[in-house]
C-alpha cells in the first residue's frame, strides 16, 4: 500500500492508516518525526508512537507544568532503583563539540551531532566508545579514550 500519510486530512484519518502502512512506511514516517530508530522496536509500539507524535503534532504536547509534574510522580513512585556501580558519571556533550585524538601518528576528529551520535569521517556512531573501537580495532572507554575521564590515553592500550 502507498499511503502518503501526509496527505490525508485530519489527523485521526492519518492514525487510522497507520496500521494499514507497510513496516517500510512507518519507517520512512518514523524517520521524518523522530531523530533515531528505537533499539527494541515492533509494529505495536512503532504505530503508537506515530500516533502520540501526529496527536502531538495537531494539538500540542503536554503543557510543562504536566509534565514535570508526571515526571516527579514516576521519580516518587517507581520501585526501580538507580545505581552507578562500577561506572562513573555519563558524560554529556553539547551537539557540536569536537573531540581530537591522535592514535598511531593519525588526527581523529569526532563531532557530536543534534541526534546525540557521533561522527567520524562521515561515519555515525551511537557511543563514543564504538568510535574509539572504529579507530583502535579493540574495546576501549570512549571517555577515557578522548581524554573525558582520568585513565590511560597512551597508545599502548592500557587505558581500556
Amino acid at each position: 500500500m502507498t499511503t502518503d500519510i501526509k496527505t490525508q486530512g485530519s489527523e485521526s484519518a492519518q492514525i487510522t492508516a497507520l496500521p494499514a502502512l507497510s513496516i517500510k512506511e512507518l519507517w520512512a514516517l518514523w524517520d521524518a518525526h523522530f531523530a533515531r530508530r528505537p533499539a527494541h522496536t515492533n509494529r505495536s509500539y512503532i504505530e503508537s508512537r506515530l500516533a502520540y507524535k501526529l496527536q502531538e503534532l495537531a494539538y500540542g504536547g503536554l503543557p510543562d507544568g504536566v509534565r514535570k509534574y508526571l515526571a516527579d510522580c514516576g521519580a516518587k513512585h517507581s520501585k526501580i532503583t538507580i545505581t552507578n556501580k562500577g561506572r562513573g558519571n555519563e558524560v554529556h556533550l553539547m551537539p557540536g563539540t569536537q573531540l581530537l585524538r591522535e592514535w598511531d601518528d593519525l588526527e581523529y576528529r569526532v563531532t557530536v551531532t543534534p541526534d546525540g551520535q557521533y561522527d567520524l569521517d562521515g561515519l555515525r556512531f551511537k557511543s563514543l566508545s564504538a568510535a574509539a573501537r572504529h579507530i583502535t580495532g579493540t574495546p576501549w572507554s570512549g571517555p577515557k579514550f578522548f581524554g573525558l575521564r582520568d585513565g590511560n590515553t597512551g597508545n599502548s592500550g592500557g587505558g581500556r
